[in-house]
C-alpha cells in the first residue's frame, strides 16, 4: 500500500511536469514566450511541497533563494506550513553580504526566529549534531557555474554530510549563467580546495542540480559514500539561453556584466591586480599599481562587500571592461597575459607567494605557461585532451537540453 502510495506522487508529479511543457510548447516559437514558459525550481512548490510534508527540514540558502514575485523561499515554507529546523548559510552568509573569504558568524533570523548555521569558516560541512532530527536537507542556491565558486563546494559537503547521516538531499535548480560550453584547464587533485573540489574545468556547463548529480554518480563524495538525491528541475530552462539574476549571488558579482567576466579576471585574485573590489566595478575592471602603461585608473576603497579591498587606497592602472559587448563563451586570457606582460614591480613578484593562484587554476601549469612567455593559443590547446574527457563525464549528467 505504501509503494502504491509512493507511485501515485509520481505519476501526479510527472503528468503536471508533461502537461506544463505541452502548454509552453503550444505557445507562439518567440524568445518572449519562451521567458514565459521558463520556471526556477523554487516557482514549482507542486513539485517540492509534496516531497517536504510532514518532514523536519533544513533549508540551505542565502539572499538569492527568491521565488519569481521576490518572495523568500524560507518565508514561503513556513507560510506553507512546512517545519524548518534550521538554515544552513554559505560563504557570505544567509543575506548575502559578507565579504569574500570572511568568517560567516551563526545566529538567528530576526523575521523567521529560525537558527542560522554557519557553513563558511572553520564548519564548512554539517556535523550530524547540527542534522539531528532533520529529514530531508533542501538546497537552493544560484550558483554562476564556475568551479573556484565555492557554492558547489558547499553543496558537495552538505551531501557528503547528508550520506553519512542517511539524510535526503533536494535541489531545487536554478540557471547556470556560463552554462551550454566548457573551458579552461581541469584541476588535478593534488590542487584541491574549497576553491577547487573535484577534477573539472573551470567552466564546466552544468547547472548546479547537474552538478551535483556527477559528484555523487561519479563517487566524488569522501569515501565513495552516495546521497539520498533528488533534483527539482526548472521549466522551459535551455543551456545556451541567458536568464536574468534576481539577486546579486555575493557583494562583488551585482550585475550580469560581472558574471561574464567573472571567471576570465578571477585568475587576478591570485596576483598583485585588482579586480576591483572596493570601487563601483567589481570584475568589470582590473589594474595595478606596477602596470603603467595602460590608461585607465582607479583606486580601491572601503565599500560594501570589500571592508579591506586588495590594494586599498593605491592607484590603479588598468583596463575598464564595463563596456565589454561580448556574451562569453569562452575564457579570455587575453588580460591576463597584457597584465603580465606589462607588470614592473622589482620587490614584488606577479603572482602572489601563497601560489593561490595555481588553487585558482587547479594546477601550477597555467603560471608556469605565463611565465615561460606562451601565447593565449598555445596555452588554450594544452587544455583539451583534458576537456574531452570531461565532457565524457558531463554528458552523463545533462538534463537540459541546449
Amino acid at each position: 500500500m505504501h509503494l502504491r502510495f509512493k507511485n501515485k506522487n509520481l505519476v501526479l508529479i510527472c503528468l503536471i511536469f508533461l502537461g506544463a511543457m505541452i502548454s509552453c510548447k503550444a505557445q507562439n516559437n518567440t524568445e518572449t514566450a519562451e521567458e514565459d514558459c521558463f520556471k526556477t525550481a523554487a516557482d514549482r512548490p507542486e513539485l517540492y511541497l509534496p516531497l517536504l510534508k510532514d518532514k523536519t527540514v533544513t533549508v540551505v540558502t542565502n539572499q538569492t533563494g527568491l521565488l519569481k514575485d521576490k518572495t523568500h523561499l524560507v518565508d514561503f515554507l513556513v507560510k506553507n506550513n512546512i517545519k524548518i529546523k534550521s538554515i544552513f548559510a554559505p560563504e557570505h552568509g544567509f543575506r548575502g553580504d559578507a565579504d569574500a573569504g570572511e568568517h560567516v558568524k551563526s545566529g538567528i533570523d530576526v523575521k523567521t526566529g529560525l537558527p542560522i548555521v554557519s557553513l563558511y569558516g572553520s564548519n564548512k560541512k554539517p556535523t550530524a549534531v547540527q542534522l539531528k532530527g532533520t529529514d530531508v536537507i533542501l538546497f537552493d542556491i544560484q550558483d554562476v557555474g564556475v568551479r573556484f565558486y565555492t557554492y558547489i563546494s558547499t553543496l558537495t559537503y552538505v551531501m557528503e554530510a547528508a550520506a553519512e547521516n542517511n539524510i535526503e538531499v533536494i535541489v531545487l535548480d536554478r540557471p547556470n549563467p556560463h552554462d551550454g560550453y566548457i573551458d579552461g584547464p581541469v584541476l588535478k587533485e593534488q590542487w584541491t580546495s574549497f576553491v577547487g573540489m573535484h577534477k573539472v574545468p573551470v567552466v564546466y556547463g552544468l547547472t548546479i542540480g547537474e552538478y551535483g548529480k556527477m559528484v555523487n554518480g561519479e563517487k566524488w563524495l569522501k569515501n565513495g559514500v552516495t546521497a539520498k538525491y533528488t533534483v527539482v528541475p526548472m521549466l522551459g530552462y535551455h543551456k545556451l539561453q541567458r536568464y536574468g539574476i534576481s539577486e546579486r549571488p555575493s557583494p562583488n558579482l551585482p550585475n550580469e556584466k560581472s558574471i561574464n567576466l567573472y571567471p576570465s579576471l578571477c585568475f587576478f585574485e591570485g596576483t598583485q591586480v585588482s579586480v576591483g573590489r572596493g570601487t563601483a566595478l567589481p570584475f568589470q575592471v582590473y589594474g595595478s599599481p606596477w602596470t603603467k602603461s595602460f590608461s585607465y585608473t582607479f583606486t580601491p576603497k572601503p565599500n560594501y562587500g570589500a571592508k579591506d579591498p586588495f590594494l586599498n587606497g593605491k592607484l590603479c592602472y588598468g583596463e575598464n571592461l564595463s563596456n565589454f559587448p561580448e556574451d562569453l563563451r569562452r575564457l579570455n586570457l587575453s588580460w591576463l597575459l597584457k597584465a603580465y606582460k606589462d607588470y614592473k614591480n622589482p620587490q614584488q613578484n606577479f603572482f602572489l607567494t601563497n601560489l593561490f593562484f595555481d588553487k585558482l587554476a587547479g594546477s601550477d601549469d597555467l603560471r608556469k605557461q605565463i611565465m615561460a612567455g606562451k601565447t593565449e593559443e598555445e596555452i588554450r590547446r594544452s587544455w583539451q585532451k583534458d576537456l574531452a574527457e570531461f565532457e565524457k563525464i558531463r554528458t552523463r549528467y545533462v538534463m537540459y537540453e541546449n
